[in-house]
């Protein structure tokens, strides 16, 4: 296709597909206001609410100074850092004298929802509705053959969360503590301040977003650098190497695998002309390998040169998996934190990881992507 065929109507999903990286980066970065994202009124609102994904302009450059600061500087640092530190070792505990775990099913894709349970002051025991939740957001994104019972489980869930969560954000109103919802609650810009179905609408996101793609990203890491042994042993010998293996997986198995705009105005790209008013389909995973932009584009190497790690987790990144311009992921400094602390704990306790004998791991998904199960063994070490 990108060689080829660069620009595809796909009736399927009633868009128009494009899988360059320059195409797929003009698109995002948008610099003339070709692009809208108001496909996402259709596409996420019915499971969500009405999300900062949506908003542009003065609107949209509000909400993201309302909610923006506790995922970066000292706010991340010294209030969730500690969060991260202590979901990942409490997990890691359970398993860390067996000797073997699915890192998927028992590390990925419980740590980052019980992250941002923790962050936002929510009961942790509820990781299974959580998790429900999401999973149900998942799929209603990925739907791509109208299943009903698909949609329905998606509508119920945006009635469940909020019967859920709008009890609770009225209580912090009442009486904020030092926890994110709270943060939510109080904060004010330019006189704005969220208003309760705001906040529920981006703990909604929240949820699904940065539990979906960590989950993934973190199974991916493992899954790439265990099929590269050499690769493995320089991440463990240096940790600062982490960010690198973490960049490399976003550019080489990204968790998220599309994301789709809308056409304001007619378009032409590379492959030809999009109409106005045209839902348009960014393959992020096809971009990430074009060879007109990368090196080896098929090959996982953590110590390429034309990908930087230094500005991967910025709006300046070189890769797309976060998107780019004014809605580039505002959680990406967070997913880097929990990556960072979350492999490096599991390095730690599991210094001799291998793959479960004749295991291989296997990508599953649409939208999002990852390895579903990674099954390893280890020798468990004391301490």
């Amino acid at each position: 296709m990108r060689d080829d065929e660069p620009l595809i109507w796909h009736e399927a999903t009633n868009s128009y597909i494009v899988s360059r990286y320059e195409d797929v980066e003009r698109v995002f970065k948008d610099k003339k206001g070709e692009f809208s994202t108001e496909n996402y009124d259709w596409q996420i609102e019915p499971v969500h609410g009405r999300t900062i994904l949506q908003l542009s302009g003065r609107e949209h450059a509000v909400r993201r100074a309302l909610v923006a600061p506790a995922f970066r500087g000292s706010d991340l640092r010294d209030k969730f850092l500690p969060v991260i530190e202590r979901n990942s070792r409490e997990l890691i505990d359970r398993f860390r004298t067996t000797g073997s775990v699915d890192l998927v099913t028992d590390y990925a894709s419980r740590f980052p929802v019980n992250v941002i349970a923790d962050m936002l002051g929510l009961d942790k025991s509820d990781y299974d509705r959580f998790h429900g939740w999401y999973t149900a957001v998942i799929a209603f994104l990925g739907n791509l053959s109208g299943d009903q019972e698909v949609i329905r489980a998606g509508e119920r869930t945006r009635v469940e969360f909020a019967e859920y969560m709008l009890p609770i954000i009225r209580e912090r109103r009442e009486a904020p503590g030092d926890d994110l919802l709270s943060v939510l609650c109080t904060a004010e810009v330019d006189g704005v301040r969220m208003s309760d179905e705001d906040i529920k609408a981006f703990c909604s996101l929240l949820l699904a977003a940065g539990g979906e793609t960590t989950d993934k990203a973190i199974a991916a890491i493992f899954a790439n650098l265990l099929r590269h042994p050499d690769q493995l042993a320089a991440v463990r010998a240096d940790r600062e190497l982490i960010s690198r293996a973490f960049a490399e997986t976003l550019r080489y198995t990204p968790p998220v695998h599309m994301i789709m705009r809308q056409s304001t105005t007619e378009v032409t790209l590379s492959g030809g002309t999009i109409p106005a008013g045209s839902t348009v389909t960014c393959l992020i995973g096809a971009a990430n390998r074009d060879g007109n932009r990368y090196r080896d584009p098929d090959s996982f190497d953590i110590f390429r040169e034309d990908l930087a790690a230094t500005n991967a987790f910025s709006a300046a990144a070189d890769h797309l998996a976060f998107a780019l311009g004014r809605h580039f992921c505002v959680g990406a400094l967070l997913a880097k934190a929990e990556v960072e602390i979350g492999v490096g704990q599991l390095l730690d306790a599991m210094p001799d990881i291998r793959l479960a004998d004749g295991f291989d791991p296997a990508e599953h998904g649409v939208f999002t992507r990852g390895p579903q199960s990674l099954p390893v063994r280890f020798t468990p070490i004391s301490g």
